[in-house]
């Protein structure tokens, strides 16, 4: 007689049980949300081709929550290579790029993406 774990999957997000799970780990209602943030024109104060290594970013999953707060949000991000993690929220990042500090990292765009989509 086998017997099966069933593990409740939910979104990152809104925390809501998921019927189906997802590479990204949103449910469907937080991906429309978020994908309309993509879209935002305060997006445009960033430079475009670090939006697109955001979105692809959120696509893959790679922007995990780890606390939520009333004032900030703090996430842990995953690296290109996906060998490291960084803290990461739409304040500052502790990436390479996030201490430099000269143009707002991926990670740091990703979080302000979930921020626009609540």
């Amino acid at each position: 007689m086998a017997t099966t774990i069933e593990t409740e999957t939910r979104c990152t997000k809104c925390r809501r049980r998921l019927r189906n799970e997802s590479p990204d780990g949103l449910g469907p209602k937080c991906r429309r949300k978020v994908r309309k943030a993509t879209r935002s024109t305060e997006l445009n104060q960033y430079k475009p081709h670090l939006v697109e290594k955001a979105v692809e970013l959120l696509e893959q999953g790679g922007l995990i929550p780890l606390r939520k707060s009333s004032k900030n949000a703090v996430f842990l991000a995953v690296s290109s290579d996906g060998t490291t993690a960084y803290r990461t929220a739409r304040a500052a990042c502790n990436c390479p790029a996030g201490l430099k500090a000269v143009h707002m990292c991926k990670h740091r765009i990703a979080a302000h993406v979930l921020a626009l989509a609540s």
